[in-house]
């Protein structure tokens, strides 16, 4: 507030006790003239300056807008030149103003903070399918351990007997071998003394996929006999392993495999599988869409290496709980910054 005389009579110069109204708010300089003074725009007080200069910086009403000799009339955005006279406004509000922009930095402020909830949430969660994945690992590796069953014929029933061992006897068609490659020798020891290494010393190759006639239950399947580096993909280059005779099998049932983003297709006219599609692969040799992996005990010397069954699943679920709880801690510091310690952006 700026005291003095509200009308203007009497002294004009500004006396204790006396408060002006936002209409009517006077001035007096040295020499005695009167001048109605400019308030803040935003506030809509008073609407023009003339005459004089102010004696002194002083408060006008309640939108703490400052009044300075000499100068530019500064109101908030808005800068304009008067006769000697600066308003400048402090970005105060009225209470009506006030109460809804508090009240739309309220709604924002707690809008906001669903996000880092939200991460946070998801974070916890992909916690959770991390565990349930691990623990399916775990009890697929179990199931390819237990004692082999007779292979069915059923296709409801194969799906259901996936990394489960199952026994067949029958002879090897050699004539029309599959190649799925490139692939690495599965070898657990080797794969443990490696373990953390940036680079592997192991060759790559193919698994070789033989058609095996089933005596005991009249249908041809597909065996992967197991794992044979470049050089021996020549089936000429390991004719001792090419065993003609009846042979009684263990092996484990493996499905269809689903081709990844960055797979290549299939090279059928080559002879390149790289990845199971049973159908096709049956189609190619006339059998039936069914696939086991030979276990390590059936390898031959000079043939393929058994037991190249990896059990794997997707689980990217690491990646993501480090994703979301990164998201969730960044999102609330800022968020903290933002609407509890006040900083501006």
């Amino acid at each position: 507030q700026l005291v003095g005389n509200p009308r203007g009579g009497g002294s004009r110069v500004p006396q204790p006790g006396v408060t002006w109204s936002a209409a009517q708010l006077w001035s007096a300089d040295a020499g005695g003239s009167v001048a109605v003074l400019p308030v803040c725009v935003q506030c809509r007080m008073l609407r023009a300056a003339r005459g004089s200069r102010l004696l002194g910086p002083g408060i006008l009403n309640n939108c703490s807008a400052k009044i300075y000799r000499d100068g530019h009339l500064i109101l908030c955005s808005v800068t304009g030149k008067t006769k000697g006279v600066v308003v400048g406004h402090n970005v105060a509000r009225s209470s009506t103003a006030t109460v809804a922009e508090d009240t739309n930095d309220s709604f924002l402020k707690w809008t906001l903070l669903l996000i880092p909830v939200a991460t946070f949430g998801l974070g916890t969660w992909q916690v959770q399918r991390r565990k349930w994945k691990l623990r399916l690992i775990e009890a697929l590796a179990e199931r390819s351990c237990l004692e082999p069953v007779p292979l069915p014929l059923d296709q409801l029933d194969v799906k259901k007997l996936e990394y489960r061992r199952v026994m067949v006897r029958g002879r090897f068609d050699h004539s029309r071998e599959l190649y799925i490659m490139p692939r690495s020798q599965v070898d657990p020891e080797k794969e443990a003394r490696e373990a953390g290494r940036l680079t592997s010393s192991g060759d790559t190759g193919a698994n070789v996929v033989t058609p095996f006639h089933c005596t005991d239950l009249g249908v041809r399947i597909l065996v992967n006999r197991g794992f044979v580096p470049r050089r021996k993909i020549n089936p000429e280059t390991r004719s001792k392993g090419q065993i003609t005779d009846e042979v009684e099998l263990v092996g484990i049932v493996r499905l269809t495999e689903t081709r990844k983003p960055f797979t290549p297709q299939n090279d059928i006219e080559k002879n390149v599988w790289h990845y199971r599609d049973l159908e096709a692969m049956a189609q190619i040799v006339d059998t039936e869409p069914i696939l086991i992996d030979a276990d390590f005990d059936s390898t031959v010397a000079g043939g393929p290496v058994g037991g190249q069954t990896r059990i794997t699943l997707r689980n990217e679920h690491l990646q993501y709980i480090l994703t979301w709880y990164g998201l969730c801690a960044a999102t609330s510091y800022m968020w903290f910054r933002k609407f509890i310690r006040k900083i501006p952006a």
